[in-house]
């Protein structure tokens, strides 16, 4: 283990024998055999302990016992309490979202205030094979297959060499010491889930998926390499500046085949979606003028070229439509959403408030589409039995010119699903047959 630890390290050059290495130190088995290799291997390291105080003693409890380890080695420390819950909260994002955020923003600080070279994690080959599928079902492109790099930015993985059934049997050889953090027992998380279930199902049908996916999943990291070199060269053949703004020509890129993956790849950095993209695609012989944007950016297609522009804050209003696809779990622009799934079995309760939305997600036509209302627009209410023009429930509902003006519309299909903000439509209720919900919440900007 020691060995192959000290060639990962020098084969992908993540950092030199006299740097100054941050470890990560959780307290639990990956990690404190992370600690263990570092130690052997004469490094020049510290340790940063995040209690996130989100299991209570047991967090606690994981604090004393990193402590204890450090005091015991004469190894610097460095402990930082999070009010994790609180600040999720106050952000309207998932705790493990605000968990990550938090661990990071300290971790760069650390780095700075400290001087140390890198962050060093004790993610490790498993962890890469639950990445590479959590990605794949949420959906993605190449870029969310590739796995966990060995090195991003200054985040190191210096266990990425190693399978968690390797780091558990080093652990019982060498009598290594670590704490058992009881949420990886929780089957409520995804990451779990895929690790206690679907694995071992993998596992029975090939005994060597791991190595097998592993290898698969470095292939498409080359791949992506390969990719992302052509694309450069390919960027600088079609590129133009027009007025100090980049254009793309269309005729030199209907030289590449197939064109719209090609043209995927040119937008996909300014956050335009494959939807967004092969629609694009098909107006590229059409007339001047139509417009396609991604939350970001906006694409204008005048005579024989794509014009591309920031929208920007304030400029959404310019947007014609927004598509959301399977897979979203954020939308920014033009109004702020959080978008989660849900079985039945995972809701008290069908929540009345305006700003959430529940949908018999089985009933959703994708992708979903955001749009503003316009005269002509019909609605079926929650709880109605017939459409109404959305006009006449303005008025019924006393709406002001503002707040008109302000509307947007969920549309699934040509049905209007949700007045954001306000109703959802009768025909996407959730009732005693719903099996899955799609849970929509409408966040302060």
């Amino acid at each position: 283990m020691l060995t192959a630890f000290k060639k990962y390290i020098a084969d992908y050059s993540l950092f030199g024998q006299e740097d100054k290495v941050m470890l990560a130190i959780s307290g639990g088995i990956d990690s404190m055999v992370m600690l263990e290799l570092f130690q052997r291997s004469g490094l020049n390291f510290a340790i940063a302990h995040c209690n996130f105080g989100l299991r209570g003693n047991e967090s606690n409890e994981d604090e004393k016992f990193v402590t204890s380890i450090a005091q015991a080695h004469n190894i610097p420390l460095y402990v930082k309490h999070f009010k994790t819950r609180e600040y999720a909260g106050f952000n309207k994002i998932s705790v493990q979202m605000a968990a990550r955020y938090l661990r990071y923003e300290w971790f760069d600080e650390l780095l700075q205030t400290e001087q140390y070279r890198v962050i060093a994690t004790a993610h490790h080959l498993d962890d890469q094979i639950e990445t590479f599928f959590i990605n794949a079902l949420r959906g993605t492109g190449i870029s969310g297959l590739h796995g966990i790099l060995p090195n991003r930015s200054n985040i190191v993985h210096p266990m990425m060499f190693a399978f968690r059934r390797q780091i558990e049997e080093f652990a019982v050889d060498e009598a290594i010491a670590f704490r058992e953090d009881s949420s990886n027992r929780s089957s409520k998380y995804m990451r779990n889930k895929i690790r206690h279930d679907l694995l071992p199902l993998l596992g029975e049908l090939n005994p060597d998926f791991r190595k097998t996916l592993t290898s698969t999943i470095s292939r498409i990291r080359e791949a992506e390499t390969m990719l992302s070199r052509h694309m450069d060269e390919v960027k600088a053949k079609v590129t133009t500046i027009v007025d100090g703004l980049p254009a793309f020509n269309i005729e030199a890129l209907k030289e590449f085949e197939p064109t719209d993956l090609y043209l995927y790849e040119l937008l996909k950095p300014y956050n335009f979606s494959r939807f967004t993209t092969d629609d694009l695609y098909r107006a590229l012989d059409e007339l001047s003028g139509k417009q396609f944007f991604s939350p970001t950016h906006r694409v204008i297609k005048d005579r024989d070229l794509l014009l591309l522009t920031e929208t920007g804050p304030g400029n959404e209003s310019n947007t014609d439509e927004i598509r959301i696809e399977p897979g979203q779990e954020d939308i920014t622009t033009p109004v702020n959403l959080k978008i989660t799934h849900l079985s039945n079995t995972d809701v008290a309760e069908i929540s009345k408030s305006g700003q959430i939305a529940m949908f018999d997600a089985d009933l959703i036509d994708w992708p979903l589409r955001l749009r503003k209302w316009k005269e002509g627009d019909t609605f079926m209410p929650y709880g109605m039995t017939s459409s109404k023009k959305l006009s006449d429930y303005f008025i019924d509902n006393k709406f002001s010119i503002v707040e008109k003006e302000n509307a947007w519309l969920l549309i699934s299909g040509n049905k209007i699903a949700w007045l954001v903000g306000h109703r959802i439509g009768h025909s996407f209720r959730v009732t005693g047959e719903t099996k899955n919900i799609l849970k929509i919440e409408l966040l302060e900007n």
